[in-house]
């Protein structure tokens, strides 16, 4: 049962793409850690939300559709795990955690209209790894993560900030549980903060001129499990807790003589809950369901990320030959009703909006 844990538990984990809070697109799972002997891994996923709104009563432009404001987007992502002993493991992850694809379309008559924004990560991790005589292990590890970003809000003084690369440094720590003969396995992560600190050149009609602009990957806190509940059978979810609060893209031009207010923020942290139930259906096939759901909180977003909560369903299936297997997924989210904030006022209204994603991971044991 232990195979077929491994493999489904992968499915939803990390084979799709993730439609969580504020920027994230990867759940920076260490299931890899858990797979046995030597371990290679490689494969992308493609996101593709369809997020529109239309001007408040109160808003610039009341009344007028915003467009299709997101652009569908693709990330990489490989792993390598390796035994050094029957006591010491490691992994190297490389992953892309946080992204953003903003592009409000012209000629719509929305206030909004021509704003765009970026924001572009990619990160390596390794992870080293003690295994107890009595199932636990434990495990730590530093991750080196490089951000860049730039946006364009032309309704704001012709505004626009391009943000230079940075590499910043963060860590890893957590405990896992593991009774193979059950299929039970529980894990809880911490991931540090990340300080960016970014050379900033800003442009409007209101001031310009070079900066540096402070951007927190923010803390968060994994608790992973699954259990098997009948032959052939498993049960397996996550609890997911981010900071969002310390997240901030605040610009010196932008919030100083501009707006008075950072450029992207978010006023709550979030917590995103999934359960799923896998099957293995022969030696070689395995399929995975699992939902995913994160509440509703009402607060204003901003105008370049009016989502707010989520309910999603995923698909995915395991083709296992030999010392390879193929895992892929598919995944649809109902992404929550959102009012944006322009001026402490709700500008935008975004109802009924959705997104899908698809994933394909390659593995191989050796």
């Amino acid at each position: 049962m232990k195979h077929l844990a491994s493999t489904t538990a992968l499915i939803v984990v990390t084979a799709v793409p993730a439609f969580a809070a504020g920027v994230e697109r990867n759940n920076q799972s260490v299931a890899v850690l858990f797979e046995q002997g030597r371990y290679l891994e490689f494969g992308g996923t493609f996101g593709s939300p369809d997020v529109s709104g239309v001007g408040s009563p109160t808003s610039p432009t009341p009344g007028a559709s915003s467009g299709d404001m997101t652009e569908s987007y693709f990330s990489f992502g490989a792993a390598y795990k390796a035994d050094l002993n029957d006591t010491w493991s490691y992994a190297v992850i490389f992953n892309q955690p946080y992204g953003a694809d903003v592009a409000y379309p012209t000629g719509t008559g929305y206030f909004a209209q021509g704003s765009t924004a970026t924001l572009d990560t990619n990160a390596l991790t390794g992870i080293i790894q003690y295994n107890m005589p009595s199932n636990v292990s434990l495990y730590a590890g530093v991750r080196g993560q490089t951000l860049s970003a730039e946006a364009t809000v032309p309704f704001v003084a012709d505004y626009s900030v391009v943000g230079d690369r940075d590499l910043a440094f963060g860590w890893l720590a957590g405990v896992a549980y593991e009774k193979p003969e059950l299929a039970l396995r529980v894990s809880l992560t911490y991931n540090s903060e990340i300080e960016h600190s970014l050379d900033t050149e800003e442009t409007s009609l209101a001031g310009s001129g070079p900066s540096t602009t402070e951007i927190t990957a923010p803390q968060s806190l994994h608790l992973e499990f699954q259990s098997g509940v009948a032959e052939d059978t498993l049960v397996f979810g996550s609890v997911k807790w981010v900071d969002w609060t310390e997240f901030a893209i605040a610009p010196a031009i932008y919030t100083g003589a501009l707006v008075g207010a950072p450029l992207v923020s978010y006023a709550d942290d979030r917590t995103t809950f999934t359960l799923g139930v896998g099957r293995r259906l022969s030696d070689v096939w395995s399929v995975a369901a699992s939902v995913s759901y994160e509440d509703h909180t009402g607060s204003l977003t901003g105008n370049l990320g009016p989502t707010d909560g989520q309910l999603g369903a995923t698909l995915g299936a395991t083709y296992t030959r030999g010392n390879m297997k193929l895992t892929g997924g598919v995944s649809y989210v109902d992404v929550g009703d959102a009012r944006t904030n322009v001026g402490g006022a709700v500008g935008g209204i975004f109802d009924d909006n959705t997104a899908w994603g698809a994933g394909l991971k390659v593995g191989y044991t050796f």
